[in-house]
C-alpha cells in the first residue's frame, strides 16, 4: 500500500502535488518524493519520513514545471529504511520517465532476469518500482524507433506491460516533454481515481490519484475510477486520451482498502468507505448477538479511528451504550504499516491511552477493523486489564486473517499472523481477551459490495483465494524467506 498521485495543471505545480500527498499521508510514512516536468527537462526530490519532514522550501524552488507526480510509501517490496527505494523512479530512456506505483509485482524474479539478459537494462535496487518504469522504458523505446511518440504508441506499451507483468499495480508516470501517463491493473486490485477542475484561465486541469479524498480536498471534482486495464494519457495543454490496454480486465478490488487502509471520506470503485463500514458494523452486530451471552456487555467502544464506524453500527444495533475510552496521540503514525514488529508494539503505548473511569469494573465489548500480527490487540487487551475491566470481549469488523496478503500489504510471512494455523479460542487466549468475535467472511464482502455494481473482491487474506491465478505454494515460501532472512 502507498499513495501517488499525479497533476496536469495550468500553473506551477510543486505544492499542488505537495498538499495532495499530505492527503494521502495514512497510505504511507517511510519515505515520500515528488517529481516535476519543466518542458523536456524533469526535477525529482525524494526522502525517507512523512510530507512534511522531507520538503523544505528550497527543495519546492527546484521542483519546477506545470506537471507532477508524488508518492509516499509504505514498504512491502525490498526495504524500508533504504532511501535508494523511495520512490519516484527514474530512467533515461527513452526521453525521460519518472514514475510511482501503488501495489505489488508476483513475478519480480522473472522480470529480474529478463531486464538483465534480454532488455539489457540494470536494476540498482531491490524495488519491483524500480523493475516496472524499467519494463515501460522498454517497450516504449522499441515502440518509438519507428516513430515520433504519441498517445497510441504509450497504450501500445502498455499493453506489452501488462503482458509482462503480473500483481497489483497503479502506475502514474512522467514522459519529459510529452505529458503524463496513468494507468491500473487488470483486476483493479489497487486503487486510482481521476478527477478534473477548471482553472481562471478556462483550462481543464487533471489529477489522478489513489484515493478520492486527494481530489476533493484539493478543489478537483471525482470524475470517475481509472478502470481495470485502461491507460490515461494526459498531454502538457491538458488533452486526454484513454483507451484500454488489456483484453480481459475483471474488477476485483482489494477489501482490506475499505476495512482499513482508505480514508472513511473516500470513494472508491463507486463505493462509499465510510458507509461500508457502517455496513460492517451492521453485520458484525448480528455476530456479536448470536454468539455472546445476552447481559455480558455494559458498553461499546471502538480502537480509534478506523474502527469507529462499524462501532457505532454495533452499539447502536445491538442497543448498548457506546462510549469513547481511548485516547490517541496523533503525532503517533499508523502502527500498523510501521516496518518491524519491535517498533509497532513500542508505539502502541505511545499512540492510544486509556480513560480509566471509561473502564473499571465494565464489561467493555471492543471494536477494531482488524486482528493482522495481534500485536496491537495483545497490547490495548493488558491496557484494558491494567485500568480494572471487568470482562473484555475483543471483536474484529474483518474475519480472521490467516494468508499472507500479496498484492501490497505488509502480511507476508504466515508465522507472523496470529490467526494462521489457530482456531478463534486459540487466537483468543493469546490475546489475552476474555471473549472473540470475528466478521463472518461472507458477511465482510456483503458489507463492502451493497448496493454497488462491482461484482467481487480480492479477499485473498481472509480465503487464501489468489485472484491473479499465478499465487503459488513456492511462491509464498520464497516471500516469507526473503522477508524474514
Amino acid at each position: 500500500m502507498c499513495g501517488i498521485v499525479g497533476i496536469v495543471s495550468d500553473s506551477s505545480v510543486n505544492q499542488q502535488v505537495y498538499d495532495a500527498l499530505a492527503l494521502l499521508q495514512h497510505r504511507g510514512q517511510d519515505s515520500t518524493g515528488i517529481a516535476t516536468a519543466e518542458g523536456r527537462s524533469i526535477h525529482v526530490r525524494k526522502a525517507k519520513g512523512q510530507v512534511r519532514e522531507a520538503f523544505r522550501t528550497r527543495d519546492m524552488r527546484s521542483l519546477l514545471g506545470d506537471i507532477g507526480l508524488g508518492h509516499v510509501r509504505y514498504a512491502t517490496k525490498g526495504e524500508a529504511e533504504n532511501e535508494l527505494e523511495a520512490q519516484p523512479f527514474y530512467v533515461n530512456a527513452p526521453y525521460g520517465i519518472v514514475l510511482v506505483h501503488n501495489g505489488n509485482l508476483t513475478n519480480s524474479r522473472e522480470l529480474e532476469r529478463e531486464l538483465a539478459t534480454v532488455d539489457h537494462r540494470h536494476v540498482n535496487t531491490g524495488s519491483d518500482t524500480e523493475m516496472l518504469v524499467n519494463v515501460l522504458g522498454s517497450e516504449l523505446q522499441t515502440l518509438v524507433a519507428a516513430g515520433d511518440l504519441d498517445a497510441d504508441r504509450v497504450f501500445q506499451a502498455v499493453r506489452r506491460v501488462h503482458e509482462r507483468i503480473r500483481g497489483s499495480y497503479g502506475v502514474i508516470a512522467l514522459i519529459a516533454g510529452h505529458g503524463m501517463l496513468a494507468f491500473r491493473d487488470p483486476f483493479g486490485i489497487r486503487p486510482l481515481v481521476l478527477g478534473s477542475r477548471t482553472a481562471e484561465s478556462g483550462r481543464t486541469e487533471w489529477m489522478v490519484a489513489s484515493e478520492s479524498v486527494a481530489l476533493t480536498g484539493s478543489g478537483f471534482t471525482l470524475e470517475r475510477d481509472v478502470a481495470p486495464g485502461e491507460a490515461i494519457f494526459i498531454a502538457p495543454d491538458g488533452a486526454i486520451t484513454s483507451a484500454m490496454t488489456h483484453d480481459s480486465p475483471v474488477l476485483m478490488p482489494c477489501s482490506f482498502e475499505y476495512v482499513y487502509l482508505a480514508r472513511p471520506d473516500s470513494v472508491m470503485n463507486g463505493i462509499n468507505v465510510y458507509e461500508s463500514r457502517l455496513r460492517m458494523g451492521e453485520r458484525l452486530a448480528d455476530t456479536i448477538a448470536k454468539y455472546t451471552p445476552s447481559g455480558a456487555i455494559d458498553v461499546v467502544m471502538p480502537i480509534p479511528d478506523s474502527s469507529r464506524p462499524a462501532a457505532m453500527e454495533v452499539a447502536r444495533r445491538l442497543g448498548i451504550e457506546y462510549r469513547e475510552g481511548f485516547y490517541k496521540n496523533r503525532y503517533v503514525g499508523r502502527t500498523f504499516i510501521m516496518p518491524g514488529q519491535a517498533t509497532r508494539k513500542k508505539s502502541v503505548r505511545q499512540k492510544l491511552n486509556a480513560l480509566e473511569s471509561e473502564f473499571r469494573g465494565k464489561n467493555v465489548l471492543v471494536v477494531d477493523d482488524s486482528i493482522v500480527r495481534g500485536t496491537t490487540s495483545r497490547e490495548i487487551v493488558e491496557m484494558m486489564r491494567s485500568v480494572g475491566t471487568a470482562n473484555v470481549t475483543f471483536t474484529s469488523a474483518a474475519p480472521p486473517v490467516r494468508y499472507p496478503h500479496v498484492y501490497g500489504i505488509n502480511m507476508p510471512s504466515r508465522a507472523e499472523l496470529i490467526a494462521s494455523g489457530r482456531t478463534i479460542p486459540e487466537v483468543n487466549a493469546a490475546l489475552g481477551s476474555d471473549f472473540l468475535v470475528y466478521q463472518e467472511v461472507d458477511d465482510l464482502q456483503r458489507a463492502i459490495l451493497d448496493g454497488s455494481d462491482v461484482q467481487g473482491l480480492d479477499m485473498s487474506c481472509f480465503t487464501g483465494e489468489y485472484i491473479t491465478g499465478d499465487v503459488t505454494d513456492e511462491y509464498l515460501e520464497w516471500v516469507e524467506r526473503t522477508q524474514l532472512s
